[in-house]
């Protein structure tokens, strides 16, 4: 039987921290990341580890698919720390921080490891996570060092 894809729509920030969660240890290759100025969307193809899966038991295997991200309505696309001239560079995705602007448009901060930022300015939140095609097995599981003051 073949899973049903996971595609979430996030219209609020409360919306984007289960896309953020969902998108926690994804890997994107810079080849993978469109800013369509003319249509005002950003896609980003990413390779999502499923966490999901992992949590529903501790015989699943661990397993990744692919996920189209696309925000909607953007006005701006900024970087940190990320050559778009090297195609073979890979990201490793962390978290999605939201703020909202003054002028009422929304800020998104898709954070990456080592620093990697992609600054997203949208004239509303309209972001959607769609997962394409069948999951993979993959042998590891993301891990995540846990450092004490």
């Amino acid at each position: 039987m073949r899973k049903k894809n996971l595609k979430l729509i996030a219209k609020t920030a409360e919306d984007l921290k289960v896309i953020s969660a969902h998108l926690q240890d994804a890997i994107v290759s810079i080849s993978d990341i469109a800013n369509l100025k003319k249509n005002r969307i950003l896609l980003i193809q990413l390779n999502r580890f499923m966490w999901e899966d992992v949590e529903k038991g501790v015989f699943r295997k661990n397993r990744r698919t692919r996920t189209i991200l696309k925000f909607d309505h953007v006005t701006k696309v900024t970087s940190k720390n990320i050559d778009f001239n090297k195609k073979d560079q890979f990201l490793d995705f962390l978290a999605i921080e939201s703020n909202e602007m003054v002028d009422k448009t929304s800020e998104m901060n898709l954070i990456f490891s080592g620093g990697s930022i992609i600054k997203v300015i949208t004239e509303v939140i309209e972001v959607t996570l769609d997962d394409q095609g069948d999951p993979w097995e993959t042998k590891s599981k993301p891990k995540h060092n846990l450092y004490s003051d």
